[in-house]
């Protein structure tokens, strides 16, 4: 018993435009899935369409930092789709920002999407779930190596602080799902660098002088289709196994 279970029921992949959820989304369509992409830039899921995969894909608007798009985002899929069956929460946000200078709203913007809304998507998908009696459902964060520990980077520490808040909140979710007699399953993948359209778009935007970002070519990196894969290998598992996290890191990365 494989992915093959999921075959037609409904993924919900939030971040969905670029890099690791467009390569989520695309795994999924090819295993046979239906995949909602949302994002704020749904014309760029509608490129994500694969002409011979057998899943289908629905892109719908969303801005995962604003609680009435994502309520509102659950709503189409409940009318049109009957509701999710698989989320994940890939959305998230990088700005580099210090701790004794950095500007708030670059710190409530992290807080806002990797916090906040990862918990809003989480609750809106699991009420649904238990909502239809649906007890072979998955929720998967999307989370990071800077989940786990936090690296020597300029700027960093509040987006690590945002991604150790999502590993103690997967913790808290599973515990929740037991006490409530739930078979839905749960899990993170945490990666390390991948060189997406966003992090490239953050080093741009770096301070001259920071040495992570102004030698980010040289530092060993993953493919977004690396962390698609250990998303299809969680899904992949016989019911009786909770893969809880998948640490997927680049050979040789120094970090």
């Amino acid at each position: 018993m494989g992915i093959e279970k999921y075959k037609g029921r409904v993924a919900l992949v939030t971040g969905a435009s670029a890099g690791i959820g467009a390569a989520i989304v695309q795994a999924l369509l090819k295993h046979g899935l239906t995949v909602v992409g949302m994002a704020r830039r749904a014309e760029k899921v509608k490129e994500l369409a694969l002409k011979d995969a057998p899943g289908k894909l629905y892109a719908v608007a969303g801005d995962v930092s604003d609680e009435a798009s994502i309520l509102a985002a659950f709503k189409w899929v409940k009318d049109n789709l009957g509701g999710v069956d698989i989320l994940i929460n890939n959305a998230g946000v990088f700005p580099i920002t210090s701790l004794t200078d950095g500007k708030t709203e670059d710190w409530k913007r992290i807080l806002d999407v990797n916090v906040l809304g990862l918990s809003i998507c989480t609750r809106e998908a699991v009420q649904d779930m238990l909502g239809r009696g649906v007890d072979d459902g998955f929720i998967i964060h999307i989370n990071s190596v800077a989940g786990h520990t936090l690296q020597l980077t300029d700027g960093k520490a509040m987006y690590a602080a945002s991604k150790h808040a999502v590993k103690v909140l997967l913790e808290g979710l599973r515990k929740d799902l037991v006490s409530k007699g739930s078979k839905i399953r749960v899990g993170e993948v945490s990666p390390g660098l991948v060189l997406t359209e966003g992090i490239t778009n953050v080093a741009a935007a770096a301070p001259k002088g920071n040495d992570f970002f102004s030698k980010l070519n040289d530092i060993p990196s993953l493919e977004s289709e690396d962390v698609a894969g250990a998303v299809l290998y969680m899904l992949s598992q016989h019911p009786r196994v909770q893969v809880r996290d998948i640490i997927v890191l680049p050979t040789g990365t120094p970090f």
